[in-house]
């Protein structure tokens, strides 16, 4: 049976972050807690990247920081819910809900499945306003799981 993609130990509700950055290494950080991540450091150093090419904040209020790597054991979108919201360089301002998608960097398929279906599902107004008002971490992690895994 495949993991999940998200579980509730990956999801940050009211995440305090100062920069884009700190927040993928909160989010990153529960990756490495819930044993889908094992090298931190080389992870956020390709998610880096990945923002130096191009900014992962979209209209909306919303972030996908993503990465593929060596060190991820599962696929798994880590989300974090700001209040006061995060720089990722989106146009019309902060974000405040943030989904960093980790992928091992075996599987291209997984991880652009993964952004492609995520990326559909965001483009709903109500389903982003449905995950923001989410209090409970597993009942926001099944909510996604559903939507956007197989």
């Amino acid at each position: 049976m495949t993991q999940a993609i998200t579980i509730d130990e990956i999801v940050i509700i009211g995440l305090e972050a100062t920069d884009k950055a700190d927040a993928c290494r909160q989010l990153a950080e529960r990756l490495v807690q819930a044993n889908r991540l094992t090298n931190i450091e080389d992870y956020l150093a390709a998610v880096a990247a990945r923002e130096e090419h191009f900014p992962t904040g979209i209209e909306g209020g919303i972030a996908i920081p993503h990465a593929q790597s060596n060190f991820v054991s599962v696929p798994s979108v880590a989300v974090g819910v700001s209040p006061a919201g995060v720089d990722f360089g989106a146009e019309d301002g902060k974000s405040n809900l943030i989904f960093l998608i980790a992928a091992p960097a075996s599987s291209e398929g997984a991880h652009l499945q993964i952004l492609s279906k995520l990326a559909r599902k965001i483009m709903h107004d109500e389903f982003c306003d449905q995950l923001r008002a989410e209090t409970d971490p597993a009942e926001l992690a099944a909510t996604l799981t559903r939507e956007v895994q197989d």
